[in-house]
């Protein structure tokens, strides 16, 4: 059963029909781009082209209109499903397919999957188009225990959108495990979420550091009592984890590290940020890990196959390793992350991560979230500047002396370049479709 904000849909209704309006055999054999704002449709629309189409391309409702024409060159689509909201580049009209709730077909379709399809995943495109990420049905369910669950059987619930790997991750456990899963729907509120996945008695719940944050921000997080919670997608930071803890005092808490190419890698049950480092150097399930050059790269058949696109650069090393392009530091017998090879700040020659900077922030006791940034400087070439969302039982007294206080709360814990030069309070930070803090260097 899938649960969106407006409407739930159970599988029976492919069988009895089709969401894809008696269409669904002239998408056999053909490259289909999957362009439907509302999740549930586009989790059914997914589950009728498996098997038919010879390529389904996941496109999140929040991609750029004008990186379309883009996707759909590089998948070299010859259909594209659509429920009319997306703004599409014109197409030939037997390309274009209309994705409806589903509903009695006039034409039976042989359901039976007659070829592996190709299932293509965009990368964030942060710093411009995305790259197209191929998969196949087997390297996105590698991850996902096949021995039958004991007890109830869960009800899944996830902030993430599904069309990224992430949420991918959860519709198919959900999917293949037999359980149920409550989707959340763009526009919704966190509070009206977190409601409607407590009186559906949603069990295990996932999304990014920075949408637990938010959820922690809403007095609806005490209506959830979920059995397990976990984390990706962001550095889990110490502070994040301990939150959780004292909120879900009973919950399984698991942060993990995975990525869109590398698929997951490991995840970690015991409450602590970062992970062991005797996982470095060695294979865990069917994953290697090592760490090269301050980088975790990984090995596995849970990884994709390639990029697209007939300029593409080779997505694994001739070892066969994901460079992850995520930064880990040892310290003792436990390694963290901190932060992302592309988005070092240089301040007078001197390297910093803004995710090791936030970390710090994050720990002081009146500050929910915080994003560090770059700006320019005609001097050491650029300052460490701070955006902060206060607690909601934060005072309101004196920001000015609120500020000097984070600030030695930083020098205390953090080289004199790392501290932030200015601190700026801020009501919210900006939250990409994905989860994630939007970053941009001012």
């Amino acid at each position: 059963m899938l649960h969106a904000a407006h409407a739930s849909f159970d599988l029976g209704s492919l069988e009895r029909g089709s969401c894809l309006d008696g269409r669904l055999a002239e998408l056999r054999g053909r490259s289909v781009v999957l362009a439907v704002a509302d999740q549930a449709l586009a989790a059914l629309a997914l589950i009728e082209l498996d098997g038919l189409a010879r390529r389904v391309v996941l496109c999140p409702a929040d991609v750029p209109p004008e990186h379309l024409p883009h996707v759909i060159a590089t998948a070299e689509a010859d259909a594209v499903v659509s429920d009319g909201t997306a703004a599409l580049p014109s197409l030939p009209t037997d390309a274009l397919f209309v994705a409806k709730p589903p509903k009695t077909s006039a034409a039976e379709v042989e359901r039976q999957p007659q070829r592996t399809t190709e299932w293509v995943l965009l990368t964030s495109g942060t710093t411009g188009v995305p790259k197209l990420v191929v998969h196949s049905l087997d390297s996105l369910t590698r991850p996902i225990a096949s021995s039958p669950a004991r007890g109830p059987l869960p009800l899944w619930s996830t902030f993430y959108d599904i069309r990224r790997y992430g949420g991918l991750q959860v519709f198919l456990r959900a999917m293949l495990g037999g359980g149920s899963l409550v989707l959340s729907s763009a526009g919704e509120a966190v509070g009206a979420y977190l409601e409607r996945a407590a009186a559906l008695g949603a069990t295990h719940i996932l999304g990014t550091p920075t949408h637990w944050r938010g959820a922690l921000m809403s007095p609806s997080v005490r209506r959830i009592q979920p059995r397990y919670v976990r984390l990706s997608g962001e550095i889990a930071d110490q502070v994040i984890l301990d939150h959780l803890r004292d909120c879900y005092p009973d919950a399984g808490l698991v942060h993990a590290f995975a990525s869109t190419e590398a698929g997951v890698a490991f995840e970690v049950a015991d409450g602590k940020s970062g992970f062991p480092a005797d996982l470095t150097g060695a294979r865990i399930a069917d994953v290697d890990i090592k760490v090269e050059q301050g980088s975790l790269r990984l090995r596995s058949p849970r990884t994709a196959s390639r990029y697209l696109g007939a300029n593409a650069e080779p997505l694994r090393d001739a070892d066969g390793f994901v460079d992850t392009g995520d930064m880990v530091e040892q310290r003792g017998e436990r390694c963290y992350f901190v932060g992302r090879r592309g988005g070092i700040i240089n301040v007078g020659g001197q390297k910093i991560h803004p995710e090791e900077v936030e970390a710090v922030i994050n720990s002081h006791p009146q500050v929910r979230l915080s994003l560090v940034r770059a700006r320019k400087s005609p001097i050491t070439g650029a300052l460490v500047i701070a955006d902060v969302v206060l607690c909601s039982d934060a005072g309101a007294g004196d920001s000015r002396s609120l500020e000097q206080e984070i600030k030695e709360h930083c020098r205390a814990r953090l080289p004199r370049h790392k501290v932030p030069a200015t601190i700026n309070f801020v009501p919210a930070l900006e939250v990409s479709a994905s989860g994630k803090l939007e970053r941009r260097n001012a």
